[in-house]
């Protein structure tokens, strides 16, 4: 996630959120679904993405599917999103670091119930067992640029620290109960996920660049990170760094993969897909027109790269065309859903509203809904229909299940 913290002149009355955690039992409100893809954008607000005329297929898609338009995304940076898109906690983590792979040996932040800021320079220890996550206030004074006043949710609602948040995910509610995931991730090294926490396709935080020869024609500094960890959020699980069989790092693929997957109709109960950060609109420096880092990014869109806003329509035609083409899509009940993960820190009075469109191959279409919903509600609606238990804030009775955008009329 870029750096664009701005001060925030404004107070907020603040409407707390009950502390309830753990696991509870399956939501109801959604019909049984066979297949679920979540497909996650970057760092942009409601308003930034709506009406946008450089992204032509995702306004057609959010008019003929069905679109959130009071959706919040939780808290900043990116991976805490991520975080809680499948898991419902941010587990102690408010920042976008990597996983310290593998390390038994540290105590992670539910067990200690410290929180980890965009200041704490440590790698994430193996999330697991149960402890406290970090609270979320309704306006942030202390993440990111302290002093500065961010907007978390929608100014208003907060989320106090939960005592008895379970350290997993709903890929160890799927696996548990013999169902599949995975997570695709565009330019991951074919070489697999462990340890990887950059990459461009080829190479990686991991590659040996010494064994390159002749030396110096490739360096480190040449490796783009189009593929972030922080947009992987099962890698920090303990249960999947240490996993059995379903349930490890192997569950992790490429792009290659998906598109194989969706040809031969070999595909898992939830993909989770990540597009490289070209592509999901997040930007990089440096990368040219469709790539570039918004030039100011202010809440509204004229301080866009209508470039990258371009390119991530276009590579979420793809996605959306390849799904809509697969054998699978016309078999059962299955759900797209499009979502982003935060607004960036838009400034005031633009608040974490985000874009959330959701498709089926059974129900409703053409449908908006201005009912109230989160990414624990996401989680939570996923939950139902997969006829899964909740998940710490997915159990929490203020989290609406988004049953009028899953209603099969």
């Amino acid at each position: 996630m870029k750096k664009s913290v701005v001060a925030l002149g404004l107070l907020a009355s603040i409407a707390a959120v009950p502390a309830i955690a753990g696991e509870g039992p399956s939501p109801v409100g959604i019909p049984t679904l066979d297949h679920v893809f979540v497909i996650m954008m970057e760092n942009h607000g409601y308003g930034e993405i709506i009406g946008n005329p450089n992204a032509p297929f995702i306004n057609q898609y959010a008019a003929q599917a069905n679109l959130a338009t009071n959706f919040f995304a939780v808290a900043h940076p990116s991976l805490t999103n991520y975080l809680e898109t499948v898991g419902g906690s941010n587990f102690g983590v408010l920042n976008d670091n990597s996983p310290d792979w593998h390390n038994a040996s540290c105590q992670n932040n539910l067990a200690t119930g410290a929180s980890s800021y965009e200041s704490t320079p440590t790698a994430i220890c193996p999330i697991g067992g149960t402890g406290t996550d970090a609270a979320t206030p309704a306006i942030d004074t202390i993440n990111e640029s302290p002093g500065n006043m961010t907007i978390n949710i929608d100014g208003t609602h907060s989320y106090a620290a939960a005592a008895g948040t379970k350290g997993k995910s709903i890929a160890d509610q799927l696996s548990y109960v013999g169902l599949s995931w995975r997570s695709y991730q565009e330019n991951l090294p074919i070489t697999g996920a462990d340890g990887v926490n950059n990459s461009d396709g080829q190479y990686s935080n991991l590659t040996n660049f010494s064994a390159i020869t002749p030396s110096g024609v490739v360096s480190a500094g040449g490796v783009v990170a189009l593929y972030a960890v922080k947009h992987n959020p099962f890698a920090y699980f303990q249960s999947v760094q240490e996993g059995s069989a379903g349930n490890n790092l192997s569950n992790m693929v490429g792009f290659e993969q998906l598109y194989t997957d969706l040809a031969t109709g070999n595909l898992p109960t939830l993909s989770y897909i990540a597009p490289n950060q070209c592509h999901d609109q997040h930007g990089k420096s440096g990368m040219g027109q469709s790539c570039n880092f918004d030039p100011n990014d202010n809440g509204t869109q004229a301080g866009l790269n209508p470039g990258l806003i371009n390119a991530g329509d276009i590579a979420l035609q793809k996605l959306v065309t390849a799904i809509h083409n697969s054998k699978v899509w016309s078999r059962g009940r299955n759900a797209i859903v499009v979502v982003w993960d935060e607004n960036d820190y838009a400034l005031s009075p633009v608040n974490n509203q985000v874009v959330t469109i959701v498709d089926t191959n059974y129900g409703v279409h053409g449908r908006s809904s201005g009912n109230y919903y989160t990414h624990f509600s996401l989680l939570k609606s996923i939950e139902s229909g997969l006829r899964l238990p909740c998940l710490n804030h997915a159990c929490d009775s203020s989290t609406a299940v988004m049953k009028d955008l899953f209603a099969a009329r």
